[in-house]
């Protein structure tokens, strides 16, 4: 991979140096088809680039992008140049440049089966190959020959050859002439935006129509696509509902209408995003075609998804960051815009409930480990671009643009984002293009603003401080807030005080103010008098990014009341507060799973349903102390059972809780249970068991030793597609056998045979909570090994190993000190690659002080 890499200074030389006026590529795709593959030698295609371009220093030398097998033929302004001369597996060298440019390069190019470049995937259920590209950040160069960074944007014009039968798709419109797809030129576009997809791909289309305040009429053609297996499943109706809603939202709030002509939707096999945003043809993750029963809030997010990335044909695509440092402008806005659009422009009018409680859980965790980087990060090269897709680029940015909105005001804000557009469309731009509009538009201070959100890192804590007169009234409430010491800015919250009281069996809002809150201690002035609270919320209505703290009045009210909140988005806002306190290990883990097992049976919001599932699991399997485990685990299986049972027939909640009932299930009469249902001799009234939901009750059979490889190979014959296999992979990588284990390990580590959605189910099904015992070898074997994988591997699937195989299971000092030895020895690793070691370590000693924590609740 370094060699493989692109330092910021390189790319802002070379962009200093050159202008792209445009792209020619001509790939050959027949090739996906027919022969048999050879492990030793990688399927190529032919892939043909010319590009114009300009120098301001005729003489110069630079280079172009391209990895690939081989390269047939380069030629620079008419000159042929030697192939073993001026490329080096990763760059093309060219020198002695004029002030007008042509170059053509001839290649081989590798199919992928990472995700990374042009994908090829078989499918089992009929032997029909899918093809689709995917680049960001830099993958681009895998398929054509470019300058591969995001301020050289030009115009493409892409052909393609392809197996008879196929259709091919790209950013415009295409045709098929004499046996070729040709294309509409895109508008200036990056590189790492390009897309095809080809394939005998099931397609849907529709139409979307408006009459645009001049008086034209804007049409843009939608289509929708999956493989010809999943199309029984495709509700294509519903992904155009959604999308015609998002267009409307956006064309009525960013007065510049689309731009890219039309807007396909590809849902494809085997992808490590959950979408990317390529321009009229954005690609999605095929398990947004959903194959089982599913509840409201992953219809939820598939909606969000969808319009995420329709954001960003403004944001990013229109408008694109000059480089990595400033991903931000796209995907900060591209996330806060989904859900704004989502809750005001379709029927998921929740989605705010969602984004504090999941989203905002994934910032949260991000800003509090070592690698925390300021919303505007330091990118250094695209190894750095590659990591920072994270939950701070996502999710922390998305939370301070919402705080920005009630900070600057909404129509301040979306009037920025309109001129932001017009100035700036098909350029590049850095953060200060983005601040200068805000400022003309809410006449705010936009720079001292920045500099506090966007400028910094760490989150800030928000406590509740109450005095009471002696008759039971607040003589004074004021909001003390923290930093931690490793980042110590306080900043300017704008946030909501809430009081709470609880009466006749509801816990309700009496009081409320928004108050401007500075350093580290704030008055809010216009509660005092009020009567004496039972709960004190600090952000509610989630105005603001920060960790909530409690009072001890405030706690122990939610210790008994929690579940009579009546407000979804305060009690979605509650149980964030007391998990953040779980993972800082101010709860125990016990707590919080008593918790849970008292009041989630009352959660009606089915998203926070399913997080509190998730976080009571980590609870367990993290923070709780080894000597209480097994206690826990009875607790919440039985609690889970119990749920299920009294769950309404049908309900997505009986679902839910089906679902968690199955992951935590381990005693042997839980593991029977699953088996009847399975086979039948067990039933639980209105709850089906779809393919879906018999692959989530296997695996804990098989990791604990109840379904062997034969009921496995036997539910795979029922199930014998893409997704069948992925299930299967998991579940026999989830069996407790020591030769299971070496299998599964030597699969991923040693060989690079896995694509890239097997490598994921097997490292899925080797990590279980149960089997600590049987993983602790590997332990040591993981350290010996990451360095070389690094190097080796795709920057992916690279990322997959480091992060999924990391002993995070053998939870002890022992392990700390490993992973410090192994940091203390590899001083010059690859940054990336310590970034993902340090951030694992960082888990690692959290574990510990929460279970320490757990462990001092027992007395």
């Amino acid at each position: 991979m370094p060699g493989e890499n692109l330092s910021r200074d390189e790319a802002q030389e070379r962009a200093a140096l050159l202008s792209v006026d445009g792209y020619d590529v001509s790939l050959d795709l027949r090739s996906a088809t027919g022969g048999r593959d050879d492990e030793r030698a990688p399927r190529t295609f032919r892939s043909v680039t010319t590009i114009r371009f300009r120098c301001v220093e005729p003489g110069a030398a630079s280079f172009a992008d391209l990895i690939a097998p081989s390269v047939t033929a380069v030629s620079l302004n008419g000159r042929d140049l030697d192939p073993g001369e001026v490329f080096d597996g990763a760059r093309i060298l060219l020198e002695d440049l004029a002030a007008e440019n042509e170059l053509v390069v001839d290649a081989q190019c590798a199919y992928s089966r990472t995700g990374e470049g042009m994908h090829r995937f078989v499918d089992p259920e009929d032997g029909e190959v899918y093809l689709y590209t995917q680049y960001e950040p830099a993958d681009s160069r895998r398929v054509f020959a470019n300058f591969e960074q995001p301020d050289l944007k030009a115009p493409f014009r892409f052909e393609v050859r392809a197996p008879e039968g196929w259709v091919v798709w790209s950013n415009g419109v295409g045709e098929l002439t004499d046996g070729v797809w040709k294309f509409a030129e895109t508008k200036p576009i990056s590189t790492y935006i390009t897309a095809v997809v080809a394939g005998p791909y099931h397609y849907v289309t529709d139409s979307y129509e408006r009459v645009l305040e001049d008086g034209t009429r804007l049409e843009i053609p939608l289509g929708a696509m999956c493989r010809k297996g999943l199309a029984p499943y495709f509700d294509a109706d519903d992904v155009f509902l959604v999308t015609k809603q998002g267009l409307d939202f956006f064309h009525d709030h960013f007065d510049y209408p689309y731009p890219f002509g039309k807007y396909d939707q590809a849902f494809v096999p085997e992808y490590n995003l959950g979408a990317m945003e390529n321009p009229g043809l954005v690609t999605f993750r095929e398990e947004y075609i959903f194959r089982g029963r599913v509840t409201q809030a992953s219809y939820e997010r598939r909606a969000n998804v969808i319009l995420h990335e329709m954001a960003h044909m403004w944001f990013g695509d229109l408008v694109t960051m000059v480089w990595w440092d400033d991903l931000w402008l796209k995907e900060s806005f591209a996330d806060f815009m989904g859900t704004f659009s989502m809750v005001e422009a379709t029927r998921f009018t929740n989605g705010w409930v969602t984004f504090a409680n999941n989203r905002k859980a994934w910032a949260y965790r991000a800003d509090q480990l070592p690698s925390t980087h300021p919303v505007t990060a330091d990118i250094r090269d695209l190894e750095d671009a590659k990591l920072n897709f994270d939950g701070i680029t996502y999710a922390k940015g998305a939370s301070v643009l919402k705080q920005l909105v009630a900070y600057a005001g909404r129509e301040a804000f979306l009037e920025g984002a309109r001129r932001y557009f017009k100035r700036n469309a098909y350029g590049n731009t850095r953060l200060g293009d983005l601040l200068s509009v805000l400022e003309e538009t809410s006449g705010r201070d936009m720079t001292t603003w920045s500099r506090a959100w966007l400028e910094t890192a760490g989150v800030n804590s928000l406590t509740p401080q109450v005095i009471l007169s002696a008759d039971g009234r607040i003589t004074e409430l004021s909001v003390l807030q923290e930093a931690a010491e490793s980042h110590p800015e306080l900043r300017p919250h704008r946030v909501a005080v809430g009081l709470y009281r609880s009466e006749a069996g509801a816990l309700t809002r009496y009081a409320r103010a928004e108050v401007d809150v500075f350093g580290p201690r704030t008055v809010v002035g216009e509660l005092a008098g009020s009567a004496a609270p039972d709960l004190v919320l600090v952000n509610d209505d989630d105005l603001t990014y920060c960790k909530i703290r409690f009072d001890e009045t405030s706690l122990e009210t939610l210790r008994s009341h929690l579940g009579d909140i009546t407000d979804p988005l305060a009690r979605a806002l509650c149980w964030s507060a007391l998990w953040n306190l779980t993972r800082d290990a101010l709860m125990p883990a016990r707590d919080f799973i008593d918790l849970v097992l008292r009041f989630a049976g009352r959660e009606s919001d089915i998203g926070v349903l399913q997080m509190l599932h998730a976080w009571a699991d980590s609870a367990l399997t993290f923070y709780a102390a080894p000597e209480w485990r097994e206690t826990g685990a009875r607790l919440l299986a039985d609690g889970a059972l119990k749920e299920l049972r009294l769950a309404e027939p049908g309900s997505q909640h009986q679902l839910t809780w089906a679902r968690f009932f199955a992951a935590v299930a381990s005693s042997e009469a839980d593991l029977q249970l699953l088996q009847g249902l399975l086979e039948g001799t067990a039933k639980i009234d209105g709850l089906e068991m779809d393919q879906e939901l018999r692959w989530t009750l296997l695996e804990p059979l098989a990791a604990h030793g109840a379904a062997d490889e034969s009921v496995l190979a036997a539910e795979l014959a029922r199930d014998d597609t893409a997704s069948g296999k992925r299930h299967q992979v998991r579940c026999l990588a989830a069996r407790p056998s020591a030769a299971v284990k070496a299998q599964a390990w030597a699969t991923v580590v040693e060989s690079d045979a896995l694509s890239n959605a097997l490598v994921e189910a097997t490292i899925a099904g080797f990590t279980q909570p149960s089997q600590r015992e049987l993983l602790a070898p590997y332990a040591a074997k993981y350290f010996a090994a990451i360095e070389r994988v690094w190097a080796e591997r795709s920057i992916q699937i690279g990322m997959d190993v480091v992060k999924g195989l990391f002993p995070s299971l053998q939870d002890s000092p022992e392990t700390l000190d490993a992973t410090d030895a192994w940091l203390a020895a590899h001083e010059s690793a690859a940054p990336a690659l310590r970034r993902l070691v340090l951030e694992a370590r960082d888990d690692l000693a959290r574990t510990l002080r929460g279970q320490a924590c757990d462990r001092a609740a027992a007395g």
